[in-house]
C-alpha cells in the first residue's frame, strides 16, 4: 500500500473524503467531503479570501455556473477545449490519447489527434485493461452542454473554469474600482469538465472548486507596488532553461525578474504569494516547486506563465496552480463577440498634443445609401486606420453585423488633426493565479500524513520513555482500564495539519465517562467556543485510543479533564506532534488555546510541564 492509498483509506474511514454515488455504485470524476473534509477544504477557502480579499484587495463576487453559449464561444471553449480521446476497441473503455504514449515519447501533450494515433499504431500500444486494440483517436469536448428553458431553449455549458464571468463582468467592475489600474477580482465555485478517464482521486475531477483571480493591470506598467513584501524571498524555479537540464535551481524574486527569467514585477509577486499561501495552508516547501511552461505549451496569447507544482508519491510532480500573464486576449475576445469595447479610460498626469489621422464619414451621403446601418458603417469606418484606407482606394470594405459591405471613396473625408489629449483607452492586459482547490486539498493531506513509532518519537522529544510520552492523570484504581498509555513499540497515524486549517482545532476529553468530569468538560468547550475555535468533545473509549483518534484527524491540541481538575481546577494540554503534556488553569484556558493556535505560542510557555 503506497501513501496514496494510505491517505485515502485514512480519508474514507475518518470522515475526509467518500466516493459519490456509492450506494448506487459509485461514478467516475465525482467525490463527497465528509464532515471532516468539509471544513478542512472550507477553511482552505478562508485562507485563501484573507490572502486575496483582505490581504490585497481583490474584491470578490459570484456568477452562474452555466453559461450561455457566446460566452465559450468568444474565450475559445466551443472550439477548442478539448482532449485527444481513444477506445478499445474488445472493451470499450476511453482513455487520454496523450496520457497512453507520455511513456515512450517527450511532449505527447503538444501532438494532433492524427499523430497520437501514428504514434499508438507504431508503438503498438495496447489497452492497458484487456491488452485490445484501438481505434483512432479524435478530439473530445470537455465541457457538459446543457439546455436553457423549455423545449430546444437555448444552448448552454456547464462552466469549466470561473475565470469568464469575471471577464464578462470587465465593465461593471472598472466602474466599482472607478477605472483606477491595476484592480482585481475573484471568484471561488465550482466548475466542471467531462474529463475522458478520471482515475486520479481528487486530482482529477470533472467536478472541482477553483479560486481564481483576475487582476487588470496596465500593459505599460507591470511594476508592482508591493514588490519589496516578497523580492528576496527565495524561490525554487524550474524554468525553461533548467527543464533542459533536468535540474530546479533556487533564485530570490527580484533576481528572477531583474535576469527576465519571470516576465515582469506584477507575476514576480503573484508567484510568491502563492508560494506563501502554500505554504501556510501545509504544502510542505521542500516539495513545492515552480515550473514555467515550455515554449510548445505557452499559450499563444500568454506573455509567461507557471505552475506551481507539488511532489506527489504515486503521481509524481502534480500542478496545483497555474499564475500567468494572459495579455488582452480574453477582454478582446470578449469585446469582438458582443461588439463592445471593452476597455479603461487612463488620464495622462500632464494633457498631451497629439497629431492623429481622422476618419470623418458623410452621413448625408451614407443615409440614402445604407438606410438603417448607415451608422453601423460610419462607426466601422471611424475604426479603420490610416494604412487600411490607403490600400482600399475608390472602394472600401467595412463588415457590419457580420456582413462585409462596400463604401465608395467620396463619401469618407480624411484628415490630420492637433488635439490635445488628456488620456487614452486602454485595454488592461490580465494577470491569472488560478488555483485548483481539490488538489491543494490532497497535498494537504498527503503532506500531512505520517506513521510513527511512539517509542522513537519519545525519544526525538526528549521524554523520559514511550510510557511518560503519553502519561495520563490519577484516576481510581478501578479505573485502570480506562488509563491506556503508549506501548513501547506502538505505531500511530498522524496527520499533522497546520492549525490554521486543522478541521479540529482542540479535543476536549474527559478521563472517564462521569458526570462531574463532563460538566467541567463541557464548560471548557462552551469558553473555547466563544473565541471561534473548533472543538470536538470525545468520550468514548480509553485516553490512549481517543488520543489516537484525534491523532488521525489532525487535531493540535487535546484538554483532558481529570480528578486532580476537580481538586485544584487544572487540566492537561496536550501537544499533537511532539505529543508533550502541560498543566494549566480552566480559567483563562481560551486565550491559552487561541495564542497557541493563531498566536504561534510557544507550547512549554502554556502551562506547567507535565512529562518533561
Amino acid at each position: 500500500m503506497d501513501k496514496y492509498e494510505k491517505v485515502f483509506e485514512l480519508a474514507k474511514r475518518r470522515g475526509f473524503l467518500w466516493n459519490s454515488f456509492e450506494l448506487y455504485g459509485g461514478s467516475r470524476g465525482f467525490y463527497d467531503y465528509g464532515p471532516l473534509g468539509s471544513t478542512l477544504k472550507r477553511r482552505i477557502e478562508q485562507i485563501w479570501r484573507e490572502f486575496y480579499v483582505i490581504q490585497e484587495g481583490h474584491m470578490e463576487i459570484e456568477c452562474p455556473t452555466i453559461g450561455i453559449e457566446d460566452v465559450f464561444v468568444a474565450s475559445g471553449h466551443v472550439g477548442g477545449f478539448s482532449d485527444p480521446l481513444c477506445e478499445c476497441k474488445k472493451c470499450g473503455e476511453a482513455f487520454r490519447a496523450d496520457h497512453l504514449v507520455e511513456n515512450v515519447m517527450n511532449a505527447a501533450g503538444t501532438l494532433s489527434a492524427e499523430q497520437l494515433t501514428q504514434v499508438i499504431k507504431e508503438k503498438g500500444i495496447t489497452c492497458p485493461e484487456c491488452g485490445g486494440e484501438f481505434n483512432d483517436a479524435y478530439e473530445f469536448n470537455l465541457m457538459f452542454k446543457t439546455t436553457i428553458g423549455p423545449g430546444t431553449g437555448r444552448q448552454g455549458y456547464l462552466r469549466p473554469e470561473t475565470a469568464q464571468g469575471m471577464f464578462v463582468d470587465f465593465q461593471r467592475l472598472s466602474r466599482f474600482y472607478r477605472d483606477k489600474l491595476p484592480f482585481g477580482a475573484v471568484q471561488i465555485g465550482k466548475s466542471y469538465r467531462n474529463e475522458i478517464a478520471p482515475r486520479q482521486g481528487v486530482i482529477r475531477l470533472r467536478e472541482f472548486t477553483q479560486a481564481e483571480c483576475e487582476i487588470f493591470v496596465d500593459p505599460r506598467n507591470k511594476k508592482h507596488p508591493n514588490f519589496e513584501r516578497f523580492a528576496d524571498r527565495e524561490l525554487s524555479l524550474y524554468s525553461q532553461e533548467a527543464q533542459q537540464k533536468g535540474e530546479p535551481f533556487r533564485i530570490t524574486v527580484r533576481e528572477a525578474v531583474e535576469k527576465g527569467i519571470i516576465a515582469h514585477e506584477v507575476l514576480g509577486y503573484n508567484i510568491a504569494l502563492t508560494n506563501e499561501f502554500l505554504t501556510k495552508v501545509g504544502i510542505d516547501p521542500a516539495r513545492l516547486r515552480f515550473r514555467q511552461h515550455l515554449k510548445d505549451e505557452m499559450a499563444h496569447y500568454a506573455i509567461d506563465c507557471w505552475d506551481a507544482e507539488i511532489e506527489t508519491e504515486r503521481f509524481g510532480w502534480v500542478e496545483i496552480v497555474g499564475i500567468a500573464d494572459r495579455t488582452d486576449y480574453d477582454l478582446k475576445a470578449h469585446a469582438k463577440v458582443s461588439k463592445t469595447e471593452l476597455y479603461v479610460y487612463v488620464e495622462y498626469d500632464e494633457p498631451k498634443m497629439v497629431t492623429r489621422f481622422v476618419v470623418k464619414p458623410t452621413m448625408g451621403k451614407l443615409g440614402p445609401l445604407f438606410k438603417g446601418k448607415a451608422k453601423a458603417v460610419a462607426d466601422a469606418l471611424k475604426q479603420l486606420s490610416e494604412a487600411e484606407l490607403s490600400i482600399s482606394k475608390d472602394q472600401i470594405k467595412v463588415t457590419v453585423d457580420g456582413e462585409e459591405l462596400t463604401v465608395s471613396s467620396d463619401v469618407v473625408d480624411f484628415a490630420e488633426e492637433t488635439v490635445k489629449v488628456s488620456g487614452e483607452n486602454v485595454i488592461p492586459h490580465v494577470i491569472e493565479p488560478s488555483y485548483g482547490i481539490d488538489r491543494i486539498f490532497y497535498g494537504v493531506m498527503e503532506h500531512a500524513f505520517d506513521e510513527e513509532n511512539v517509542a522513537q518519537k519519545a525519544g526525538e522529544s526528549g521524554l523520559k520513555g514511550a510510557g511518560e510520552a503519553e502519561k495520563t492523570e490519577k484516576e481510581p484504581e478501578a479505573e485502570k482500564g480506562e488509563n491506556e498509555g503508549e506501548g513501547e513499540e506502538e505505531a500511530r497515524l498522524v496527520m499533522h495539519f497546520s492549525s490554521a486549517v486543522a478541521p479540529v482545532q482542540v479535543a476536549v476529553l474527559p478521563l472517564l465517562t462521569r458526570k462531574e468530569l463532563a460538566d467541567p468538560a463541557k464548560e471548557i468547550i462552551a469558553k473555547l467556543r466563544e473565541k471561534n475555535l473548533l472543538v470536538n468533545y470525545d468520550d468514548s473509549g480509553t485516553i490512549g485510543r481517543r488520543y489516537r483518534r484525534n491523532d488521525e484527524i489532525g487535531t493540535p491540541y487535546s484538554v483532558t479533564v481529570d480528578y486532580d481538575t476537580l481538586e485544584d481546577g487544572t487540566v492537561t494540554i496536550r501537544d499533537r506532534d511532539a505529543m508533550r503534556q502541560v498543566r494549566a488553569p480552566i480559567d483563562g484556558i481560551e486565550n491559552v488555546l487561541y495564542e497557541l493556535i493563531y498566536r504561534g505560542r510557544d507550547f512549554e510557555s502554556a502551562g506547567k510541564p507535565f512529562n518533561f
